[in-house]
């Protein structure tokens, strides 16, 4: 299963990018996140493989920690932010 898992997580180039748009680093306002990029692969396991939240690999965390996390980002901005920072990459569509 974890083979499995893998095949659809960031690559280290694609985290490069990501990781200072992200919140919860040292320095910023609020908490530490603890794990910014397992949470990343996490929602791309969801949207590459379209299953539904509850069928997300316990590997990733509890379904219901990371679809409330997803939300949280939505209504934030954060995901507004990553989107507008990758959109001119093709690479990164």
């Amino acid at each position: 299963m974890k083979n499995l898992l893998h095949r659809h997580n960031i690559s280290g180039e694609a985290w490069t990018i990501l990781e200072p748009l992200l919140p919860g680093q040292r320095g910023q306002w609020g908490g530490i996140a603890k794990d910014n990029r397992t949470f990343i692969n996490a929602v791309f396991w969801i949207l590459r493989t379209g299953a539904p939240w509850r069928d997300l690999p316990p590997e990733y965390e509890k379904w219901g920690t990371v679809h409330q996390h997803f939300r949280r980002w939505r209504d934030n901005g954060t995901w507004k932010k990553v989107h507008e920072a990758l959109i001119d990459d093709p690479d990164y569509e």
